[in-house]
């Protein structure tokens, strides 16, 4: 374990490749990017928060962890509900594998279920790792398998595991999450945008594992999919501190959370904004307050924009984020959404 994951929650099927990329600056990334290197065959800077951005974190734990938790249990009942044998949770790394420990935990607290939950790669463009999928699929039945991720935004994803699934018949491509604005998800704690405070932040809440990394010269045939441990940031470590904040309400007998009524799908509002824009694709379109703050921590922005300037329990750590890094906030009247990151196009300039 190449993490600072506790072995009991989590099989990592990932390569390690610590030490073997290095890591480049976010405007080096980004027209690297957008000049058609893909975004899995580099490893970025990871941003370092300041105090004042760390106490947003903290905030935006103190006042989500019950929800998150209500999300949780709606999520696990709806898991339960279709799988009464073994259940297997498949997380996709790095952002669904807090979520998946804490599905794990509910489940066999909760329902006392057996419960195994591994954590795989799968990217845009270049699909899940088949040799992950070809060794779970050695250990455990196809119909037990349910896979699980953070939040939706634009549905990209799901839209990636539907075709990936086409090689793997008896495994549903069904989503698990906990937020589903995009309305794409299968199971989902709730489709309302709100802050799970994992999305805060990057390895420091993610076992210190840098995002999944997919390049010829690194991967090779055999391998899974690679992920670097940051062991330098082993101070400032806070994933147990999100997922012991959300389990502690696990036994409070939680209500699922309130749901909305969606107008549209999540892609067809994300192109209603690319047009409105101006913007040359729509990967530079990442709607849902998760999918913004990664556009802020690891992307070059152009603007964020938000439904309300005047949402802090939501959006106080986006607003913080884009103080500190010049970028403008832009009120719109998102429907599905509390808040939209635009990619800045930096290609050939």
């Amino acid at each position: 374990m190449f993490s600072t994951y506790n072995e009991n929650d989590v099989i990592l099927l990932l390569k390690d490749i610590t030490g073997l990329v290095p890591r480049i600056g976010t405007a080096e990334r980004e027209k690297l990017i957008q000049q058609g290197v893909h975004y899995s065959e580099m490893l970025p800077l990871e941003y370092e928060p300041s105090d004042a951005y760390l106490e947003t974190f903290y905030r935006g734990l103190s006042l989500y962890a019950k929800m998150t938790s209500q999300a949780v249990s709606e999520t696990a009942r709806q898991i339960r509900a279709e799988k009464q044998g073994e259940i297997v949770l498949v997380s996709l790394a790095r952002a669904g594998t807090p979520i998946g420990i804490l599905l794990k935990r509910f489940m066999e607290k909760i329902y006392q279920a057996k419960t195994i939950h591994y954590s795989i790669s799968i990217i845009r463009g270049k699909g899940i790792d088949r040799n992950a999928m070809d060794y779970i699929l050695s250990m455990h039945k196809a119909e037990s398998i349910q896979f699980v991720d953070g939040w939706t935004g634009k549905g990209a994803i799901q839209r990636e595991l539907d075709a990936a699934m086409r090689e793997y018949p008896g495994v549903s491509s069904g989503l698990a999450v906990l937020s589903d604005p995009a309305g794409v998800a299968e199971k989902a704690g709730t489709n309302d945008d709100f802050l799970i405070a994992s999305a805060c932040l990057n390895a420091t809440v993610s076992g210190l594992l840098s995002r999944t990394f997919c390049r010829k010269d690194i991967i090779g045939p055999q391998d899974y999919h690679g992920a670097a441990f940051y062991s330098e940031l082993a101070g400032q470590d806070l994933t147990y501190r999100f997922i012991d904040a959300v389990e502690q309400y696990f036994s409070e007998g939680l209500r699922p959370p309130e749901r909305r009524t969606l107008a549209g799908s999540g892609l067809e509002e994300a192109s209603e904004i690319l047009r409105a824009f101006g913007l040359p694709d729509i990967n530079f379109v990442k709607p849902s307050i998760g999918e913004a703050t990664r556009v802020l921590l690891r992307r070059m922005p152009w603007k964020i924009l938000v439904h309300s300037m005047d949402d802090p329990e939501h959006l106080g750590h986006i607003y913080q984020l884009a103080q500190e890094k010049g970028i403008a906030l832009e009120v719109y009247p998102l429907r599905n959404y509390r808040a939209c990151g635009l990619i800045r196009h930096v290609a050939g300039s």
